[in-house]
């Protein structure tokens, strides 16, 4: 799930994001790092350089993850919270499957807790069933999880994805077009709906396909496209609590699931509750300066990179190891 699709730890609290002050909202935003869903990849991925001292304190933990090229062995684990923990045994996503196709290879981030490879696969067999020829994927994590490089703070531990709104093409994707292809955005200019142009009915579907797998905690998508599902959802609407309106998921919907209850170290974040959020509580998304909210400018440097230090015991460990 750009995007900010770290600024969604923010549910962690115990207001939920919809309900959320605006002024926290606004905090929250600012705050967060550059990211893209679709910045381009590239058909020549070079390995990264080694550190000069990896054992430094200092040492940000997003350079000893993004080295960490094949998974740690053992039963799969999710430990720590969202954007703050890793992943044992690690499930490599097929780049090519029954109802999927996954972008941005280049990236290394097709890994996840072998429950989401499971749920990328019940969606993709859902999608075609709703009309499309299956779903592109972006990001997942990395193959111990743990902090990236650039593009978000959230999926460390292995249980978010990003699915393109880009319904998959009727053939398998060249790598060129993997790379560099861009994902459509489906918000209309004026960010206060969806583009008719783009958006179709089929597009609430398999995002509510997702939000009633029992596995999902939530799903956060531009308020423009909550805006349209609210409005396409008719009857059958328990599934909508589940999306939440965040800044930028304009081409893509970031989904997160549950922890797996073997995962004892995995911190959840509170559960959804009941209420919809198709109310007033979506009003504020179409105000100024939240509807055309700019990013501050990059920071030289980031002001905060958190080191091993701050992660949790098993995370330092994993990172270490061979």
């Amino acid at each position: 799930m750009p995007t900010r699709n770290d600024a969604p730890d923010l549910a962690r609290s115990r207001r939920s994001v919809l309900l959320a002050p605006a002024w926290l909202l606004l905090v929250a935003f600012l705050g967060a790092g550059p990211a893209s869903a679709q910045d381009p990849g590239t058909l020549h991925p070079v390995p990264l350089p080694p550190l000069a001292h990896p054992e430094a304190p200092a040492t940000p933990a997003r350079e000893l993850f993004a080295r960490k090229t094949k998974p740690l062995s053992g039963a799969p684990r999710s430990i720590g919270t969202y954007n703050n923990g890793c992943l044992i045994g690690a499930a490599e996503l097929p780049i090519n499957g029954q109802g999927w196709q996954v972008m941005r290879v280049s990236r290394n981030r097709y890994w996840g807790h072998p429950g989401l490879v499971a749920f990328i696969e019940r969606l993709g067999d859902s999608a075609k069933k709703i009309g499309w020829n299956g779903i592109l994927i972006g990001d997942m994590s990395q193959p111990r999880g743990g902090p990236m490089l650039n593009g978000h703070t959230s999926h460390q531990i292995g249980l978010d994805v990003d699915i393109w709104l880009t319904p998959a093409p009727d053939h398998e994707l060249s790598d060129e077009e993997r790379e560099f292809n861009m994902a459509s955005v489906v918000v209309a200019e004026d960010r206060r709906d969806v583009d008719p142009k783009l958006w179709t009915h089929a597009h609430t579907e398999v995002v509510r396909a997702a939000a009633e797998d029992r596995s999902v905690s939530r799903i956060f998508v531009n308020a423009a496209i909550k805006k349209a599902m609210c409005r396409e959802a008719g009857t059958r609407r328990a599934w909508l609590a589940k999306v939440r309106p965040w800044w930028h998921h304009d081409e893509h919907f970031h989904v997160r699931l549950n922890c797996p209850p073997e995962s004892t170290d995995c911190k959840p974040q509170p559960p959804v509750g009941m209420e919809e959020g198709c109310g007033h509580e979506l009003d504020s998304w179409f105000k100024e300066p939240t509807l055309h909210l700019k990013p501050p400018p990059a920071p030289s440097e980031p002001k905060h990179q958190m080191t091993l230090a701050s992660m949790p015991a098993a995370c330092r460990q994993l990172v270490k190891a061979p």
